[in-house]
């Protein structure tokens, strides 16, 4: 019975990687910088698991929210013994306002491994379209302020580079944490 169970957990696993690998989410790369200006790109994050979001520093609650359980999630994963690490990364979905200095101010209040990145508004949108992240600023207010609607997602991108599963606003850092563990423990690499 349990091998049977086991059995058909793989299937469902290796079915639901292969829908997320037809519809292409994350495989291409991005060109960014983080809050040193360091040039950073997906391809520079192989060999590790990465959760990564996109949002915006002048998001009013949602971001700080999924930040706030991000980095929670990557608490929980630190303290299982034998897991490799989890580098959580943020891109920003506002570039005109989220220069490296904005991104290095507000990051510093979650993960201490967070990493931000941002770049130029083309380099910011091509990175996501890659992951089908939807995004639209809003109308300016009297004090040139505005709001960006974008997609509320926490992508878990394999050590070779593949989106391997996503969360949406209702997962909470206790299930996010269980997901990418299942997701480690049965990570076989792809050939060479």
């Amino acid at each position: 019975w349990l091998y049977l169970r086991r059995q058909k957990e793989r299937q469902l696993r290796a079915r639901r990687l292969g829908h997320l690998r037809a519809l292409a989410l994350g495989q291409g790369d991005f060109q960014l910088r983080d809050t040193g200006g360091t040039p950073r790109s997906k391809s520079a994050f192989l060999g590790r698991w990465v959760l990564l979001y996109f949002g915006f520093t002048h998001c009013p609650d949602v971001c700080p929210e999924e930040l706030e359980k991000l980095g929670r999630a990557v608490e929980l994963l630190e303290r299982e013994p034998g897991l490799p690490p989890v580098q959580p990364l943020f891109v920003t979905v506002d570039p005109e306002r989220d220069d490296a200095a904005a991104l290095a101010r507000y990051l510093r209040d979650f993960h201490p491994r967070l990493v931000g990145l941002t770049g130029t508004p083309e380099q910011v949108r091509a990175a996501a379209a890659a992951f089908r992240v939807y995004v639209s600023a809003g109308p300016r207010d009297a004090d040139g302020d505005y709001v960006v609607d974008h997609s509320v997602i926490t992508f878990l991108v394999d050590p070779d580079g593949l989106l391997r599963d996503f969360y949406g606003r209702s997962r909470t850092a206790e299930e996010v944490a269980r997901s990418v563990k299942g997701h480690m423990e049965t990570y076989e690499p792809l050939p060479p």
